[in-house]
């Protein structure tokens, strides 16, 4: 990338969206992926992985509230918490705000984009790494997951906040049902998932489908929301899985916040609440009749020219 010029953000085959480059901050790749962080010219301060926006400084809050917040409100008492991926620090910025949190496992296989971060996006993290409750581990959050599925420690809340599937990349293999039962497993009897699914706008929503289906074959409550993120050039898709919790109702969601959480916010509330899961009848019907189950054997991947 160079100054003066324009970031294309492939969507699909046919759609791009297009970014002035006011200044190249960082570019580089890690052993996993490529990494820049751009100053754009309506974005503000840019983090991109394998050629995708991940967040802006513009529109970050919107993203890492929708995603941490509802199963955060939806659980009766979240004290330890699992992140996998968030290398921003966003995420767990968000999860350390709410008062119950005892202790907080955030896994990220990347060392190096972690590094990055904490060094070039400063109002995303907000020093929430130098938080007593955090013990931040560099390794694969499957490999994690699977070696101290015997250990007997369960999470409250545990929350995905992991690159899309794209092939070849480092995170593909997190969006199967082998890794959701995984999860289940490490889940407290009360416990709730969340995650990022991909791409809700419509004619560009079949990640966003699969990944709602497959966790529909490993939770028995999967419930599916999205909002319009602006850098992601379109709605954006997010999941609450769990074997027994149901999301608050709008009503509850002002109360609880006021109670819990330590901070001001600038997206999430009852009735941005009620707007998240009120998806339009053409994408609820468009999950009700997606086949799609994401194996190992039979991964999903998002176009990536």
């Amino acid at each position: 990338m160079k100054e003066n010029e324009w970031f294309h953000d492939y969507v699909t085959p046919d759609m791009v969206q297009s970014y002035s480059i006011k200044e190249v901050i960082y570019s580089g790749r890690t052993q996993f992926q490529s990494v820049e962080i751009i100053e754009s010219g309506g974005l503000g301060r840019c983090l991109i992985l394998d050629g995708k926006i991940q967040s802006s400084e513009w529109d970050e809050f919107i993203y890492h509230e929708a995603l941490v917040h509802p199963p955060m409100i939806a659980h009766p008492r979240p004290e330890r918490v699992f992140i996998a991926g968030g290398g921003e620090g966003a995420t767990l910025r968000e999860v350390l705000a709410h008062s119950s949190v005892k202790g907080v496992v955030m896994v990220d296989i990347d060392e190096e984009v972690i590094d990055i971060c904490r060094r070039l996006l400063p109002s995303w993290h907000r020093g929430s790494f130098e938080d007593s409750r955090l013990e931040l581990r560099f390794v694969d959050a499957r490999k994690y997951l699977e070696e101290c599925v015997d250990m007997g420690e369960k999470f409250d809340v545990v929350i995905l906040d992991l690159p899309e599937p794209i092939e070849g990349g480092a995170a593909y293999l997190l969006h199967t049902t082998e890794f959701y039962q995984l999860v289940r497993e490490k889940l407290a009897p009360d416990g709730i998932l969340s995650l990022q699914a991909g791409a809700s706008s419509w004619g560009n929503h079949r990640c966003f489908t699969a990944i709602i289906n497959t966790l529909k074959s490993v939770f028995p409550l999967v419930f599916p929301y999205d909002t319009f993120i602006p850098s992601y050039g379109g709605t954006w898709g997010f999941a609450l899985a769990s074997p027994k919790l149901n999301p608050p109702t709008a009503a509850e969601v002002d109360s609880l916040i006021s109670s819990r959480i330590k901070k001001p916010l600038r997206f999430y509330d009852g009735l941005s609440h009620q707007g998240l899961f009120s998806l339009p009848k053409n994408l609820r019907e468009a999950i009700d009749s997606e086949k799609t189950v994401i194996t190992i054997e039979q991964p999903f991947f998002i176009y990536q020219p």
